[in-house]
């Protein structure tokens, strides 16, 4: 059970954003204040994505925490409910993980969480508290419609996933791989992408197959506007219908804050990325959104930067939609300038990546890349480092920018002491991980997902390669294999795509992170460089390690790219060998089963450097070419958790299990308009905090209305009988 419980110290950490805040000015302020709202109201669009219950838990906590104090609350569950303080601690655990998950599914993982206290005293307290008083049809409503699904752990509802494995909510009940496969083929053919869709699938009274591809707009798929997103076709004998209308009025609510941050953008550059993406949330139009990010490009250096959409698909059990996400930061001017002169450099370090200037993209697109101290992070959790927009045609051909949250670094690494360690590497890594992570994460970001050229096929029929000169590197032969007209990255590799592209950009940050010109750049020299060389490297394995929690044996799948990723790492450089990184089990100072991880710093250059470097050439070939079944015959090998020696990871994950220290969760700040002069509020890093933070974000009444109406309208097309 403690795999789907949150413990009652769960810790809780703040994301401090008020020194760079503070910086702005109230022109600036507003702009932030108002983008913060669209990403907020947007946010809520995850929990529709996380599970049928996620909308119901959400509302129903909100609602009992709004209507009463904690203090008063906690008064009514110890005196008159029956509950321990234990118990009211579980419940303030549970709400804070609904809140920072935005549903009951977690962020990172995709496992389950339930209550870590008696369902029949958390009825009782919900019976027993003001809202019901004031509101007792919809607090019993709430609780008859998701009491059973918040404390179910059926194995079908422990992790994400298809409705045979799991569960979604990106496709109904009926679906499976083989019609994310036949989806996959539709919207080849029709030139469209995923990123802004779900799919419903049924049998019409003729028998046939029926899918309805909805789209996420605020118009009706009986308005005017843009009707030609809409539709019906058959493609194979299957009949598809594109409809929208998904999440219309979150979408509405965003737009509204999205027109009011547009009358404080700074330029037009702003005003214009902000009109497009109006219009793909009020339309559906996915090509709107696309012409928003492309003036998102062309904004460089903003003092606030932003992004909002539905951008990355790690959730989506075809890899293929995007879960919704949106994020407003203030620039860190001193770490930003490291960043750029990382990209002035980009082209001097990009030709010592292990593949032929063929493979590498034919004009390095030099990106934005900052330092962001996040004021607002929208969605089921905060990553440390994006690169965006996600689409591989903007990406290769028009730019990108990449953003390290520098606030989200320190914060993940407060207080904090790794497993699996001998004294002198937990010392190390205490000391300098964080540096270590700022280098990586900016070459992963920077020259990971930056790099690398995809061979393909133009509308003219002509490559975007010599296919005479243009060798296979692993054969010494000609190209044989290319991305056809209308198919992406995504589309090819689907499941494994994110778990791929997150370990060939992880590998790239490990293979330059050797260089001392790059570790200069941040600031290292000497046996300090030296130190955060070793700390990287040793980091990333460790992190490998600690990702088997994200690992289900009963399914033998990942639930988690990031910890696939750097688990396949560590498995390529065990397999180098010379005794470089070894991994034991040993008896813990507590007299249980332990793990010793250890790595040979002096061979980091002689056996890592090459072994990284063979794994990252094959990597990217394979994703050039459109190499699926190389690719994923080679990815799968690494990504194998079995009991055989002589890493019996299986066995090794039930330790890591018991040993497995929770992530940190954030509170957040809102900001709030006081006669026209924006104010910031911090909370306490409390679960007290996190939960005053969240009622605070919300006033308007029809938050329970919008979220009701859309568990209406979907919920049978995703429960399993």
């Amino acid at each position: 059970m403690s795999e789907f419980v949150f413990p009652n110290d769960q810790p809780v950490v703040l994301l401090d954003s008020e020194k760079a805040f503070e910086a702005l000015t109230n022109e600036e302020k507003l702009y932030a204040h108002y983008l913060s709202r669209a990403a907020w109201y947007g946010g809520l669009i995850v929990l529709i994505q996380t599970s049928v219950e996620s909308p119901l838990i959400y509302t129903l906590l909100h609602k009992i925490y709004k209507q009463q104090s904690l203090k008063e609350l906690h008064q009514v569950a110890i005196e008159g409910c029956d509950l321990t303080d234990e118990d009211f601690q579980a419940l303030l655990v549970y709400s804070s993980g609904i809140f920072t998950n935005m549903g009951n599914y977690r962020g990172f993982g995709d496992s389950k969480f339930i209550p870590n206290l008696p369902k029949e005293k958390l009825e009782k307290l919900i019976k027993s508290s003001s809202a019901s008083k004031s509101e007792p049809d919809v607090i019993n409503f709430l609780w008859e419609k998701c009491s059973e699904k918040m404390y179910s752990l059926k194995d079908q509802e422990k992790h994400l996933g298809f409705a045979d494995k799991g569960t979604t909510t990106y496709f109904s009940k009926t679906c499976r791989q083989e019609d994310a496969d036949l989806l996959s083929k539709f919207f080849k053919e029709k030139g469209m992408e995923a990123y802004n869709t779900r799919t419903f699938k049924t049998v019409n009274e003729n028998g046939e197959k029926v899918y309805e591809i909805r789209l996420a707009s605020v118009v009706s798929t009986e308005d005017d506007e843009e009707k030609s997103l809409i539709g019906m076709c058959q493609v194979d004998g299957m009949k598809f219908i594109v409809t929208r209308g998904d999440y219309s009025r979150l979408l509405a609510y965003a737009i509204t804050y999205l027109q009011k941050a547009k009358e404080h953008a700074a330029n037009e550059n702003e005003r214009q990325m902000l009109n497009n993406y109006i219009k793909s949330f009020e339309t559906g139009s996915l090509e709107a959104h696309k012409d928003g990010s492309r003036f998102w490009i062309k904004d460089k250096g903003p003092v606030i930067e932003t992004y909002i959409g539905f951008i990355e698909s790690y959730r989506d059990p075809a890899g293929m939609r995007g879960e919704f996400e949106g994020f407003v930061a203030m620039v860190n001017k001193s770490m930003s300038a490291k960043f750029a002169e990382l990209v002035n450099s980009a082209e001097k370090f990009l030709p010592r990546l292990p593949w032929p200037d063929t493979y590498e993209k034919d004009k390095f697109l030099r990106p934005d890349f900052t330092s962001l101290d996040v004021l607002t992070f929208a969605g089921s959790g905060i990553p440390a480092g994006i690169c965006i927009p996600n689409y591989n045609d903007i990406r290769q051909n028009e730019g990108f920018k990449n953003v390290s949250l520098g606030n989200v670094i320190p914060a993940s690494y407060k207080e904090s002491t790794p497993n699996y360690l001998n004294k002198t590497d937990s010392e190390l890594l205490n000391k300098h991980r964080v540096g270590a992570f700022e280098v990586t994460v900016g070459l992963h970001e920077l020259l990971g997902h930056g790099s690398g050229k995809l061979f393909h096929k133009n509308k003219d029929a002509t490559l975007n390669f010599n296919a005479e000169t243009t060798l296979h590197t692993e054969t010494n032969e000609k190209i044989t294999s290319w991305y056809e007209e209308g198919e992406t990255f995504e589309s090819k590799f689907m499941s494994i795509h994110s778990a791929y592209e997150e370990c060939r950009a992880e590998c790239v940050g490990l293979y330059l992170a050797v260089e001392h010109d790059v570790l200069k750049i941040f600031g290292y020299e000497g046996g300090e460089a030296d130190d955060v060389l070793y700390v990287a490297w040793l980091s990333l394995v460790h992190r490998g390690l600690e990702g088997l929690q994200m690992y289900d044996p009963s399914t033998e799948t990942w639930l988690q790219a990031h910890c696939q990723a750097r688990f396949v790492i560590m498995q390529v450089l065990l397999e180098a060998g010379q005794k470089f990184v070894t991994l034991k089990q040993v008896e813990g100072s507590d007299g249980q089963p332990d793990l010793l991880l250890s790595m040979d710093r002096s061979k980091i250059t002689t056996v890592g450097y090459p072994a990284i470097g063979k794994f990252l050439q094959k990597l990217q070939v394979f994703k050039s070419t459109a190499d699926v079944a190389k690719g994923k015959a080679m990815f799968e090998r690494y990504s194998a958790v079995t009991a055989e020696r002589p890493y019996p990871f299986l066995k090794y994950r039930d330790v890591i299990m018991a040993r497995k220290k929770p992530r940190k969760m954030f509170v957040q700040p809102n900001t709030f308009i006081d006669d026209g002069k924006v104010e910031l509020r911090n909370y306490d890093a409390s679960h007290e905090g996190m939960i005053q933070s969240w009622i605070e974000r919300f006033s308007e009444n029809e938050l329970y209305d919008i979220l009701k109406e859309e568990w209406n309208k979907d919920h049978d097309k995703f429960e399993c009988k």
